[in-house]
């Protein structure tokens, strides 16, 4: 059964599947400005070794800690993988406070499933799953954003409680309560 919780290295060699079914779809491209996009620019060339991957799970991890490195403009954030058994599933990633570009397109949580995943209600689940931990960071209503052309990831904020506070350009912006 699958189950929301810390990145770890014993999902390596389907993380490498899905990292190469993202690829495969056009993301780490150079115009590709969600987080896997930068993480596959990042850290993509070392996550073969087995070595290469523990750090990158190592970072992933201390992403959570407000002294950790991070690049200008970003934030702490909890990062969580969706996996069954050894099989990657998905990501989430729940960004602790906003700033002034999270409150106009990325919001407190974003999340990706991979593709050949899709379809079968993990993105639902990752973020009703995702909540508590939210709840635990003192989130009391989380922003989530999508494109107001992602019809299914839209879908998918709506199934969990959230409202729809407006659309900001090509965005929809929704409060979740997450308690």
């Amino acid at each position: 059964m699958a189950q929301l919780g810390a990145p770890t290295v014993l999902v390596h060699v389907s993380f490498l599947a899905a990292m190469a079914e993202f690829r495969a779809e056009g993301r780490g491209t150079p115009g590709d400005p969600f987080e896997i996009g930068r993480e596959i620019r990042e850290f993509g060339d070392s996550w073969e070794t087995p070595e290469g991957f523990a750090v990158y799970v190592r970072w992933l991890l201390d992403q959570a800690r407000e002294d950790a490195p991070r690049p200008a403009g970003y934030v702490p954030s909890t990062n969580l993988w969706l996996t069954d058994g050894d099989e990657y599933l998905g990501r989430l990633a729940i960004r602790h406070r906003l700033t002034d570009r999270l409150r106009e397109g990325g919001g407190h949580i974003g999340y990706d499933v991979r593709p050949s995943a899709r379809r079968r209600g993990h993105a639902t689940r990752m973020l009703h799953d995702a909540l508590p931990f939210a709840r635990a960071l003192g989130i009391t209503s989380a922003l989530l954003t999508c494109d107001v052309d992602n019809v299914i990831s839209r879908r998918v904020i709506e199934r969990n409680g959230g409202v729809l506070q407006d659309r900001h350009g090509d965005k929809w912006r929704f409060w979740l309560p997450t308690g």
